[in-house]
């Protein structure tokens, strides 16, 4: 009886063991396919860790609101290897140009999906969509693209909160750039007010971070999912802080752009969406899916490791917008 019992834990262990080792193997960079379509992008896995979000206020380029600085946990999850191109968001901006381009009729939850009012200016401002970061669409856009994806792949994407974008920014450093303090290293990693003769660039031509994210500064501005506030003293760790939004303006973006200075592009550099992204808006109301002068918005996804329950997932798409002004 003793033997049995032995063996019997043994093999339990033993599932365990390949159980996990099964999970772990999974969280590695992966492709991930539009279906019916030739369109695929990357995703690249971001580890559980933590570390001090913010910066002193020694650092050369400090701003007040990016202090004082707060030890932060993060969960595992995976972010795009490169900012979400023309490539893929023209799909979801236009119905006709994905029925055109898939091998199958779309299916009835794709086909009825909202989508984006048809873009009254050039969204790419004259610089270009092939392989070139979409850009100029709202929050709320952005977070419906992700819908879209969701709702063509059944994997959740979503924003990155504020401070999982800047712990994947970091990749463990603790330095105005995740490669150091010397600016005049910048141009090897980000296309900025120095090097980008004023537009956006082919995503993936300068060096990634040591995670292997390409233009986590630079190039555009990525949304973050956050509320913006300033910081507020804390006591111990924060776990997956995130500010829920509840006002339309401001929100989080990160990263810096191609028009950027240097100390815009430091990691800890923090900015804000500004109604003034819409003053030629000619909509009334005014869109909830573009900022007509917003050429330095884009979007990267995050997959966390742990998929939300179906009820957060519903929660998290179709929360309605807020009138704009």
């Amino acid at each position: 009886m003793k033997k049995s019992y032995t063996i019997l834990i043994s093999l339990v262990l033993l599932m365990l063991a390949f159980s996990f080792k099964s999970q772990t193997e999974k969280f590695e960079p992966y492709q991930q396919e539009i279906p019916n379509t030739t369109v695929s992008f990357h995703m690249t896995p971001i580890p559980e860790g933590s570390y001090v979000m913010g910066s002193p206020q020694s650092e050369v380029g400090h701003f007040e609101d990016e202090s004082p600085e707060r030890e932060v946990e993060i969960d595992a999850f995976w972010m795009g290897t490169h900012e979400v191109t023309w490539d893929i968001f023209e799909m979801f901006l236009d119905k006709d140009y994905e029925k055109a381009i898939s091998t199958q009729p779309l299916p009835e939850n794709v086909d009825g999906l909202s989508r984006p009012s048809t873009p009254y200016l050039d969204m790419t401002f004259g610089m270009g969509k092939e392989n070139k970061p979409a850009i100029g669409m709202t929050q709320y856009g952005a977070i419906q693209f992700c819908h879209w994806l969701y709702k063509k792949t059944g994997i959740f994407y979503r924003l990155p909160t504020e401070a999982e974008w800047e712990y994947a920014a970091r990749a463990g450093s603790r330095s105005r750039f995740f490669f150091g303090d010397d600016n005049s290293l910048l141009e090897s990693y980000a296309w900025y007010e120095e090097n980008s003769g004023g537009t956006t660039h082919e995503v993936g031509k300068k060096n990634p971070n040591p995670w292997g994210l390409f233009d986590i500064i630079g190039n555009v501005m990525e949304w973050t999912y956050d509320q913006y506030e300033p910081y507020e003293i804390t006591q111990g760790i924060l776990k997956n802080p995130v500010k829920n939004p509840e006002n339309l303006y401001p929100r989080v973006l990160r990263g810096g752009h191609y028009e950027s200075t240097d100390n815009e592009s430091r990691v800890a550099k923090r900015f804000m969406s500004d109604p003034i992204w819409k003053q030629l808006d000619p909509q009334i109301p005014k869109s909830k899916w573009w900022f007509p002068e917003a050429p330095f918005v884009g979007i990267r996804l995050v997959r966390p490791l742990k998929t939300p329950s179906l009820e957060e997932i519903e929660q998290y798409y179709n929360k309605q917008p807020i009138s704009d002004y």
